[in-house]
């Protein structure tokens, strides 16, 4: 009996160590300073040969940091961005001023005055084209009757010739306000293709330091990347409102153009009343 209790005991105490032993606080860890995490402090050059205050990425830092070939990308796009506002905004102060000068215009018009009166009023005064569209017919329409009074048979031809006359000058002033025009085509169509060239540039840049210093980091591929993206920045600018005011534009001088030949096709009604009231 003693012998087997011995043995539970035995067997007690063996299953109970391990147990003790888990719970049995142990010292302290020692505390260990890992030189390799330690932060590198402001000012310290890093792989590249650069501080951190020297590696920006604002766009004066980028653009100096640029090469030759990305910042003549850049210098281009910004003076063309320049050139389209110029265009934009005297554009757009010339079509506002016309519309405003053709109400006047058709304001005074339709007030009751005589055709010589008006032109009179309005051949010292001829500044947009509404009024030179008056002044051609006008002075076609006194052409015709220069002379001998004007028969009949004459009638048809001298109708004709008053509304080419008024279609030319329809043509020739709406030429002038196109005027431009086209440059701001150009630009919206160009300039993201030359944004783009500078942003392939930039990128085959950064490859190309990638593989010299053999550092793949973040702080050694952001900034040619930031070059290479700023141009493609710098196309977009320039082209997205040149492409938008340009279809303004073609939209408001259309309706411009409508407008006149609305004009040219009520005088030249009026006109050809008047011519058949005098051959009668």
């Amino acid at each position: 009996m003693s012998r087997i209790l011995a043995v539970i005991a035995i067997l007690f105490l063996g299953l109970a160590t391990p147990v003790l032993a888990q719970n049995t606080p142990s010292a302290a860890p020692t505390e260990r300073v890992e030189t390799g995490a330690v932060m590198a402090p402001e000012g310290v050059i890093d792989a590249s040969g650069e501080t951190a205050a020297q590696t920006g990425l604002g766009i004066v830092d980028t653009f100096l940091r640029a090469d030759i070939v990305v910042k003549s990308v850049m210098i281009v796009l910004v003076l063309a961005s320049l050139w389209s506002w110029t265009i934009i905004f005297n554009k757009g102060f010339l079509l506002a001023g016309l519309k405003r000068k053709a109400r006047k215009f058709e304001k005074v018009f339709w007030s009751g005055q005589s055709l010589d009166e008006l032109y009179q009023q309005f051949s010292t005064n001829n500044d947009h084209p509404m009024s030179a569209v008056f002044i051609a017919a006008l002075r076609e329409w006194r052409r015709a009757f220069e002379g001998a009074p004007i028969r009949e048979s004459l009638i048809g031809g001298v109708k004709e010739r008053i509304e080419k006359a008024m279609n030319v000058t329809i043509l020739r002033e709406t030429d002038g306000l196109e005027r431009q025009l086209g440059q701001l085509a150009t630009i919206g169509a160009v300039a993201p293709f030359i944004g783009l060239f500078g942003t392939v540039w930039g990128i085959m840049n950064s490859f190309t330091a990638i593989a010299m210093r053999q550092d793949t980091s973040l702080a050694s591929v952001a900034p040619g990347i930031a070059e290479a993206l700023f141009a493609t920045a710098a196309g977009l600018f320039a082209a997205i409102p040149a492409v938008i005011f340009y279809n303004r534009f073609v939209a408001d001088i259309g309706r411009y153009t409508n407008q006149l030949d609305a004009f040219a096709d009520e005088f030249s009604a009026i006109l050809s009343r008047q011519l058949d009231d005098k051959v009668r």
